[in-house]
């Protein structure tokens, strides 16, 4: 019986465990990109207004 509640609880903490991870490695990967000058601002007044497609 403990090992279900055990087993329960920690797949709740690993939900949380994964979550961290990749939130974690999105941050990192962002950061690098920006390092390396990958990652591009998006230049605001710039282009034209997004067209909606008609129906």
């Amino acid at each position: 019986a403990w090992i279900a509640i055990v087993l329960g609880v920690d797949h709740l903490l690993d939900m949380g465990r994964s979550a961290t991870n990749v939130v974690g490695n999105s941050v990192a990967a962002a950061v690098v990109a920006k390092w390396e000058g990958e990652l591009d601002d998006i230049p605001e007044g710039d282009g034209d207004a997004p067209q909606t497609a008609a129906a």
